[in-house]
């Protein structure tokens, strides 16, 4: 079985997606990760150098590849991953799939991210926290109908990581 996580920046999913596939004796892969192993770019060097619409073809074609082997896996999607062509969908028909939506409220959101502002290029440039707000308000509005469509919903605010991590397999195993 595949575990895939999705879910806004900063909501966890690299962190949940370790811890996890440590308990479940699984391969951990983070799509952005592995783009950037592929690519031999960063994220941020192939947004400047080639573009949105050739990173986000390069993403839809590894995430297939991580799809389509036979290995159980669990994988950390980007945070736009599922809101770009037919990503969702294929995460969606693939059968021995089940995603998983790490949701958290805009408040924790902000928390989280004010404090890597840094390491973020979507955010970097906001200046102050009420523009940090706005903007992951904005952008949860539009994901948030991609993110719903997930077999599963955890909740994730104010949970620790083994806490989200118990929540999964209990409602997957």
């Amino acid at each position: 079985m595949k575990v895939i996580l999705m879910g806004y920046m900063g909501s966890g999913k690299s962190t949940i997606g370790l811890q996890l596939a440590k308990i479940l004796d699984v391969e951990f892969m983070d799509l952005d990760v592995y783009i950037e192993a592929k690519e031999t770019k960063t994220i941020q060097e192939l947004f400047k150098s080639k573009g949105e619409i050739y990173f986000r073809k390069k993403e839809s074609s590894y995430l297939k590849e991580l799809l389509n082997t036979n290995e159980s896996s669990v994988i950390a999607l980007g945070g736009g991953t599922p809101c770009y062509g037919t990503n969702l969908q294929l995460i969606l028909k693939t059968d021995n799939a089940k995603s998983v939506y790490l949701k958290l409220s805009i408040p924790s959101l902000v928390k989280r991210l004010e404090l890597e502002k840094s390491k973020r290029p979507l955010i970097s440039h906001l200046k102050t926290q009420e523009e940090l707000t706005e903007f992951i308000g904005k952008h949860l509005f539009e994901r948030s109908p991609y993110y719903s469509q997930a077999n599963e919903i955890i909740i994730a605010d104010e949970k620790s990581v083994d806490d989200i991590v118990e929540a999964i397999i209990l409602k997957l195993f």
